[in-house]
């Protein structure tokens, strides 16, 4: 079953006559189970206990943000993925809660109902700090209906943004689109292209079509035309002169526009990683981007005008989508509350200050129970075989270090104390892993320690949801016609969380 569930086999595979022979000549003894003994006991037995592990896990988390998205298969079907991430020993899990059938229209109190249902299923709608989608109106205005806080997917974001600029160049797209499809189709096309990409020296690598829903791989589609540029040149002339091809000025174009499009690639790449990044890094992203478009638009002059006009509209878009980012509760908090940014993430000391002075009035309600055990376990560690351990020499030592409680503290005192310790530490370096830099000062700021849990929980974007449908896209195939909406929903969910 977990070869099934990994790699998505069909059940069929267990009366495959090469899988048969296989399994007999690893053990002759070993009987393939069935079919119907793989759909109605095995599938359902393993995947009550993957449940049970990840509810485990999920019942410890203190906070947890969730992701959601819709997808609509080829064969019409509906599906409405969650998933949830969460900090747990200060390691950032990502898990999959549910995957399930939407029969219903897709309504904001449709999707409501079921997001809430989902909840209430895994005991975590009072744990909820954050629940991020893309920027449709129905699943904005169903996580409103929710009661909780509605984060942007900064990948959709960015996909908007930039399909805004490309259609300021999208003469000069549907030619590459027409000459990549040429090459795809015929293959005397193809073959003569590969056998110019050898005459020239250069590797023979395929010509990408776009995706229409990807700026990015519309991207990768000039990118990769620009590299092959004299062996398509020579080809479609050989093969296809009357095709429309590209002049010596629309080449410059796409140069040009892959050169403002680079940093934006970049960012997609890192925000929509296996890791995925937490949203502290949103507004320095954001930030980044808007001064990298910005410098071209200040050299405008040297652009061709349809890509002046493509800077423009990127400008344009990010000014009304990024407006006061740094004044957004969540992304300011989580970015004050990573070591690597601190108030660095700011490009005003006002916001910053406004920032930390929320961040000690949030710290001071926090409970922390947890870090109070692991800091007297820690502080009687330290004392062991001390002949003073109970002597009021040592009362304010180990308050400071172990943050042994001996007397009543000042909650919001406490946290103004931390905040300002926390500020003065050094930076970490960007590449270090801030969890781990928290990890290792969880008895030193108890308090923010506890509530950084609800802040870099969060993802940046949605495409943990959005990826659990090319998985169902494969299990919803035509090997797998017959499959119940119930077993898709099953086999998914094993395989998202068979890791745990």
């Amino acid at each position: 079953m977990r070869l099934i569930a990994l790699d998505l086999q069909p059940f069929s595979i267990v009366e495959d006559k090469g899988f048969w022979q296989y399994t007999k000549e690893l053990n002759p003894n070993y009987v393939l189970p069935s079919r119907k003994t793989l759909s109605n006991s095995i599938i359902p037995e393993l995947y009550r206990r993957t449940h049970e592990k990840v509810q485990e896990r999920v019942d410890k988390a203190e906070a947890v943000c969730l992701t959601t998205d819709c997808w609509t298969s080829r064969t019409t079907t509906s599906f409405m993925s969650v998933t949830c991430h969460f900090i747990s020993d200060f390691q950032n899990v990502s898990v999959l809660l549910d995957c399930l059938e939407m029969s219903d229209r897709h309504t904001a109190d449709n999707l409501a109902e079921q997001l809430l249902r989902v909840a209430r299923e895994w005991n975590i709608v009072h744990k909820v700090v954050a629940c991020v989608s893309d920027n449709a109106a129905n699943v904005v205005k169903a996580i409103q209906n929710t009661g909780w806080p509605h984060l942007f997917c900064f990948a959709h974001t960015l996909n908007l943004i930039v399909h805004s600029g490309i259609a300021a160049i999208k003469p000069t797209v549907d030619k590459v689109k027409a000459i990549v499809e040429y090459m795809h189709k015929s293959t005397v096309a193809s073959e003569k292209l590969k056998a110019t990409q050898n005459q020239l020296g250069l590797p023979e690598l395929r010509l990408k079509q776009d995706c229409p829903t990807c700026w990015n791989s519309t991207y990768y589609m000039l990118e990769r035309i620009l590299q092959n540029r004299e062996a398509v040149i020579t080809t479609l002339a050989l093969t296809n002169p009357r095709l429309a091809t590209l002049s010596p000025e629309e080449w410059e174009e796409m140069q040009q526009a892959c050169n403002v499009l680079k940093p934006f690639e970049e960012v997609t790449v890192e925000i929509s990683g296996e890791g995925y990044v937490t949203a502290s890094k949103v507004i320095l992203l954001a930030r980044g981007l808007q001064k990298i478009a910005s410098s071209h638009q200040r050299a405008a002059g040297n652009l061709s005008e349809p890509v002046r006009k493509l800077v423009d509209n990127i400008c344009s878009q990010m000014s009304h989508r990024f407006h006061k980012i740094e004044s957004h509760v969540l992304l300011s908090e989580a970015a004050a509350l990573d070591p690597r940014f601190k108030k660095k993430a700011f490009r005003q000391d006002e916001a910053a200050d406004n920032v930390f002075h929320r961040l000690c009035n949030s710290a001071a309600r926090m409970t922390f129970p947890n870090q109070q055990a692991e800091g007297e376990e820690e502080g009687a560690e330290a004392q062991e075989g001390s002949s003073t351990q109970e002597s009021a020499v040592w009362k304010e030592f180990d308050e400071q270090v172990f943050g042994l409680v001996t007397s009543s503290r000042n909650p919001t005192a406490d946290s103004v104390l931390e905040v300002r310790g926390f500020i003065e530490e050094p930076l970490v370096p960007r590449s270090s892993n801030p969890l781990t830099w928290w990890q290792s000062r969880r008895v030193v700021y108890p308090r923010i320690c506890e509530f950084m849990k609800r802040r870099l929980c969060i993802v940046a974007t949605s495409v943990p949801s959005e990826r659990v449908f090319s998985k169902t896209g494969q299990i919803v195939s035509e090997r797998r016609s017959r499959l119940s909406s119930s077993k898709v929903r099953q086999l998914v969910f094993i395989n998202a969380n068979l890791h745990m």
